[in-house]
């Protein structure tokens, strides 16, 4: 007869807490919800903002960028 389901869940999450691992519950955005992309848009402009209202940061990101291309040639 074959092992029930929630027996070979059990010892397998055993065998990972012994091997010093620890479960851990992550909560992510529902990409399915009506308003997801609107918010994704506006989360995105607000972003942008804030990066052209930051001129260091402008200069610093081209300076990074300068780097990368010359490290590539």
């Amino acid at each position: 007869m074959a092992t029930p389901v929630a027996e070979r869940v059990q010892k397998h999450r055993t065998a990972l807490c012994m091997a010093g691992l620890r479960p851990v519950q992550i909560w992510v955005p529902d990409t399915g919800r009506p308003n997801f992309a609107a918010e994704c848009k506006r989360q995105s402009s607000l972003a942008s903002q804030a990066d052209i209202a930051d001129a260091d940061m402008l200069s610093f990101m081209d300076d990074a960028l300068s780097d990368l291309d010359e490290s590539a040639a």
